[in-house]
């Protein structure tokens, strides 16, 4: 998953040149042009429903312990949006400071406001995850729209004084966040509470069947959605801006079977790999696991330090594919920090900040 949200994120930290609708440069090299394909089809809107799917699954999964420990549901609630609340403060800091491409501030705010639907049947589920796929195609023809007419200017990455590119950021994400990222992530955030009913991620070997039914569909269906607007932001095709748009929609929507397919797929793999001795590469992923949020954190401090103007500023010097080679290195060196360090014991610093604030120190 952190892999995944690496690759999609640090080309987005590049300026200085016309992009696409994921933000890939058009007038990059060969290579650049192949990379960007690559992940336009199999990493750009689908890594973010997986996250979005892991977070309700994972909220479910606290829920559950709550309730084990003897509380209400009334006090489950109240520790479930504390806990969102917490993860919104983290999305606005993390934006402020490093990237307005920020998701912990969507997932808060879904958090926030979907918090009791871990409770609700599951018609009420799907029912409330048919809207928001609904809300999603509206607000993709909208930034789609908007994409197409807009001047290109200046992204927070090209800023040079980091005032001004804190600003800048800071107000992006304040638009982004209730309206693109939170409806993105809506349906597969219930999607995901619906899966941790079952359990399915808990017990993948008792839902081999349904877990490679949803890996196969789901990411036979992302990738077959996503191959118009990988010609498009390659330049392979150049249609319409009605066509374009278009392409952009259905690449952003089929890009949450892509995320579902992504999540049973690692599914069925850690069920194949718990029934052996895990070595050092699964227990250092293992470790990163736990540290996820600490681990996503540092991505973006790595990737101002190496891109921003006023930092590293190799945000006009390499491509795409530069980028995402730097994006490999900076996911390998956070499973390795978090390799050395999870099995002392530790959790990660943003992992107990967030829980001190949601529980308080006594807990």
């Amino acid at each position: 998953m952190l892999l995944l949200i690496a690759l999609a994120h640090a080309h987005m930290y590049l300026s200085g040149h016309q992009a696409g609708f994921r933000g890939y440069a058009l007038d990059g090299s060969p290579l650049d042009r192949l990379v960007a394909g690559v992940q336009i089809l199999l990493v750009d809107g689908r890594a973010l429903p997986m996250f979005a799917a892991l977070f309700g699954y994972g909220l479910v999964q606290l829920a559950s312990r709550q309730a084990a420990a003897g509380r209400s549901r009334a006090q489950i609630r109240r520790v479930l949006r504390a806990r969102s609340l917490w993860l919104l403060v983290f999305g606005f800091c993390h934006a402020t400071l490093l990237f307005f491409g920020d998701i912990l501030g969507a997932y808060g705010l879904v958090g926030l406001v979907l918090a009791g639907f871990v409770w609700r049947r599951d018609r009420a589920l799907l029912w409330a995850a048919g809207v928001g796929l609904v809300l999603h195609v509206v607000v993709l023809a909208v930034f789609g729209m908007f994409t197409v007419s807009a001047e290109k200017g200046d992204t927070p990455a090209a800023i040079a004084d980091p005032i001004e590119a804190a600003v800048t950021r800071l107000i992006g994400w304040s638009a982004l966040t209730p309206t693109f990222f939170t409806v993105s992530v809506v349906s597969a955030f219930l999607f995901g509470i619906w899966a941790a009913r079952r359990r399915l991620l808990d017990e993948p070997g008792s839902h081999r069947a349904l877990l490679s039914r949803v890996a196969a569909i789901g990411l036979g269906i992302a990738i077959v959605g996503g191959f118009p607007l990988t010609l498009v932001d390659t330049r392979l095709w150049v249609p319409s801006a009605t066509v374009s748009v278009a392409a952009y929609a259905v690449h952003s929507l089929t890009g949450i079977a892509g995320g579902l397919g992504y999540a049973a797929l690692i599914g069925l793999l850690a069920d194949r790999i718990q029934r052996r001795t895990p070595g050092r590469v699964v227990s250092a992923l293992v470790a990163c696991g736990q540290w996820s949020l600490t681990c996503y954190l540092l991505q973006s401090v790595v990737f101002v330090a190496v891109f921003a103007p006023y930092a590293g500023g190799l945000s006009t010097r390499v491509g795409d594919a530069a980028a995402s080679g730097i994006a490999v290195l900076t996911w390998l060196a956070t499973v390795i920090l978090a390799a050395r360090l999870a099995p002392r014991g530790r959790r990660g610093p943003a992992e107990n900040l967030l829980r001190r604030l949601t529980y308080g120190p006594a807990r």
